[in-house]
């Protein structure tokens, strides 16, 4: 992210509220929601894509909405765009088609169900390339100053850093360009940083925070 949507470690927006609630929602529709965006799956729509879309609503916008909300809209955006639904399908919630005939309906899960479903089906990011990795386990690293124009990982709070490469994870799609519809594996490292490396009034602390990050945005100390 690299904008308004990319809130880590800014401070002002108050408290985190944590749900100690058995619920993960707060109103059905939300679970809806997430339900929509679990089953919806079409060609060229990737999750860096989907990102990407959802860091494309105006800040004062994205701010003021619920979480699931965004969701919502960047759903309603994508698939409108790709032309599965039209703008007055949204707005009426209703199919002009005539079919009456859906196939057999699918068939309730519970959440916890659901999450096993996409454990078993996952869909794989890693994959194998040619080149070797440029870092090792134990080297110190500087991430890069400046973010991407469009989607990227790298968070503004860890840009212009150094950490230490804590572990090698091999390479995996890089988002920054499958936001863009180009898929490339890259390597991909956990990053060690002192969090008063991130923060300079976190001097006295002894906190560590480790953000999984791609070789482009790395450079040797």
């Amino acid at each position: 992210m690299d904008g308004i949507h990319d809130l880590g470690g800014k401070q002002g927006y108050g408290p985190i509220e944590v749900d100690e609630g058995e619920s993960p929602f707060h109103e059905d529709w939300e679970g809806r929601e997430w339900g929509i965006a679990q089953c919806a799956r079409a060609p060229g729509i990737t999750i860096d894509w989907w990102r990407h879309c959802r860091e494309l609503i105006m800040p004062g916008d994205y701010l003021g909405r619920p979480y699931f909300d965004s969701w919502a809209q960047t759903d309603f955006s994508i698939y409108a765009e790709a032309g599965y639904f039209s703008e007055e399908e949204i707005s009426t919630g209703k199919s002009p088609s005539k079919k009456t005939d859906y196939g057999k309906p699918a068939v309730a899960m519970t959440l916890k169900q659901v999450l096993q479903e996409d454990h078993d089906n996952a869909v794989r990011f890693d994959g194998e390339i040619e080149t070797p990795p440029v870092f090792a386990v134990g080297q110190q690293v500087k991430t890069s100053r400046h973010g991407n124009s469009g989607h990227t990982r790298l968070p503004q709070y860890a840009r212009d850093r150094t950490g230490t490469v804590h572990a090698y994870h091999g390479a995996h799609v890089f988002p920054d360009l499958s936001a863009q519809g180009v898929e490339i594996h890259q390597h991909c490292y956990s990053i060690m940083f002192e969090a008063a490396e991130l923060w300079p009034e976190a001097k006295w602390s002894q906190d560590k925070v480790y953000l999984d990050l791609f070789e482009t945005y790395l450079a040797e100390v």
